[in-house]
C-alpha cells in the first residue's frame, strides 16, 4: 500500500468537514428541539444487537444491507444497526413497555453494507420518528405533518410528497389466492413499472376477469389527487380494504394540504418498497433536484410482536447528512482572534466564552492568522481593556 492510498476510504463512505459538520450539528439540535416540542422522547440505540433482535421482522432487505459479526464473549452472531427502526420498536416493546402512545425520536450513525439509489450512502446519519400504541388516522397525519415540519427546519422548499397504501395490492393479492410464488411474480411486474410483465403475470396467475383487471389498473394509478377518483372507478367491485385505504390516503393529503398548501401531492398505488414490513400508508418526500426522498415512512404495524407486544407503529426516518445539504452552512467569519499572551487577557477570554462568542487565541510563534482561522473581529488592548475589534481590511486579517 502506498502512502496516498492510506487515505482512501471504502466506497460509500464519507467524512464531514467544516463548516459542514457545524451544519449538521445545528440541524441535529434543531430537529431535537422540534420533535420535543411535538412531545418525543430522545432514546440512543446501540450501534450493534444480536441478530435475531435486530431484524426480527424487517425482512430481507435490511438483513442484506446488515454487516455481520461474531460476538467473542459469547460466540453469538452480531449484526449492526443498518435501520434505527426495528430497534426503536423493540425498546417500545421490551425495555419501556409503556401503557398508551409512545412517541420516540432518535438520531444516530449507522451503517450499511452497499448503497443503492434509494438509501445514498453506506454511513448515514439517521435521524427519525417513530410513533407507537395509536392505530388510527390521527397518529398517521402526525407523522406526516412532523416530517414536512423537519424538512421545513432543514430549509427544503417545493416539497412533493408521494403517497401510497400496501394495504390496496395486499388485498388483492388475498382475494385472487396468489401462492408465494405467483404473488412475487406480480410484485417484481409491478415494481419494474413494465405494463407488458404486468400483463403476463396477471394472466398467468389470476383466474377472475375482475380482479385481473385490477391488477392491470393497479399499474396505472399513479399521478395528482385525480389518481384516487380514478382508484374508486377501478376498484369499485374490490374487497372492502381497498376502499378504506383510498378513504384513508384521501383524509390524509386533505389534512396535510390544509396545514401545508404549497405540498405537492402525488399517488403511486403500485409502489411497493417496504412491503415485507409495511402494513397501511407509505410516504415519501422529494424537493427538485435530489435523486433520492429526503423523508421515508409509513405504517408498519406488530413489529413488536416477536418482542411478545405488538403495537400499532408509524414512523419516519431521514439522512442528517443529505438534509445538511438543503441550506448553507456557515455564512462568513464569526470568531474574535485573540492574541497568544497580554495582562487580563485570560479573564476576558473566559468571559466572552462564556457570552457565547467563539474566540480563537493565536498560540505563540503561530504563521497563521485570523482570517484562515475564520475569524471576523480582533482583540485589541485599549484603555487597559481587551475590546473585539471588526476587521475591515486585508492587512488586518494577517
Amino acid at each position: 500500500m502506498t502512502i496516498a492510498d492510506r487515505w482512501l476510504l471504502p466506497d460509500g463512505m464519507d467524512e464531514v468537514l467544516p463548516p459542514q459538520a457545524s451544519r449538521m450539528e445545528e440541524l441535529r439540535r434543531g430537529l431535537l428541539d422540534l420533535y420535543h416540542r411535538w412531545g418525543y422522547d430522545q432514546v440512543m440505540p446501540p450501534p450493534v444487537e444480536f441478530l435475531d433482535s435486530l431484524l426480527t421482522g424487517t425482512g430481507t432487505d435490511l438483513d442484506l444491507q446488515t454487516f455481520k459479526l461474531t460476538d467473542q464473549m459469547t460466540g453469538r452472531m452480531m449484526g449492526v444497526s443498518a435501520d434505527v427502526t426495528p430497534q426503536v420498536a423493540r425498546m417500545d416493546a421490551h425495555s419501556l413497555r409503556r401503557q398508551g402512545p409512545v412517541r420516540l425520536c432518535y438520531c444516530t450513525n449507522v451503517l450499511r453494507a452497499k448503497a443503492d439509489q434509494f438509501q445514498g450512502g453506506r454511513s448515514p446519519v439517521q435521524v427519525g420518528v417513530e410513533l407507537f400504541g395509536h392505530a388510527g388516522l390521527e397518529a398517521d397525519l402526525e407523522i406526516l405533518r412532523l416530517a414536512l415540519a423537519s424538512l421545513e427546519t432543514a430549509g427544503a422548499v417545493e416539497i412533493h410528497l408521494a403517497l401510497g397504501h400496501i394495504g390496496i395490492y395486499r388485498s388483492l393479492v388475498e382475494a385472487a389466492g396468489l401462492d408465494d410464488d405467483q404473488e412475487r411474480a406480480l410484485f417484481d411486474a409491478l415494481a419494474l413499472k413494465s405494463p407488458g410483465e404486468l400483463m403476463a403475470r396477471v394472466e398467468e396467475s389470476v383466474s377472475d376477469p375482475g380482479l385481473a383487471g385490477m391488477f392491470h389498473a393497479l399499474g396505472d394509478l399513479h399521478g395528482g389527487i385525480e389518481v384516487l377518483e380514478a382508484a374508486r372507478e377501478a376498484f369499485e367491485e374490490a374487497p372492502q380494504p381497498v376502499g378504506a385505504a383510498l378513504d384513508q390516503l384521501r383524509a390524509l393529503v386533505d389534512g396535510v394540504v390544509a396545514e401545508y398548501p404549497g405540498v405537492e401531492p402525488y399517488f403511486d398505488l403500485a409502489e411497493l418498497r417496504g412491503y415485507q414490513y409495511h402494513t397501511g400508508m407509505m410516504f415519501a418526500a422529494y424537493v427538485p433536484h435530489y435523486g433520492q426522498a429526503l423523508a421515508k415512512g409509513g405504517r408498519y404495524d406488530d413489529t413488536g410482536r416477536a418482542f411478545g407486544r405488538a403495537r400499532p407503529a408509524t414512523g419516519f426516518s431521514m439522512d442528517l447528512k443529505l438534509l445538511a445539504t438543503l441550506a448553507p452552512g456557515e455564512t462568513g467569519p464569526d470568531g474574535i482572534w485573540a492574541p497568544a499572551e497580554g495582562e487580563g487577557l485570560a479573564e476576558t477570554l473566559q468571559l466572552l466564552r462564556q457570552q457565547g462568542e467563539r474566540v480563537v487565541q493565536a498560540l505563540p510563534g503561530q504563521r497563521t492568522g485570523p482570517a484562515e482561522h475564520h475569524c471576523d473581529r480582533r482583540l485589541e488592548h485599549i484603555d487597559g481593556r481587551w475590546e473585539p475589534r471588526f476587521l475591515e481590511t486585508s492587512q488586518d486579517r494577517a
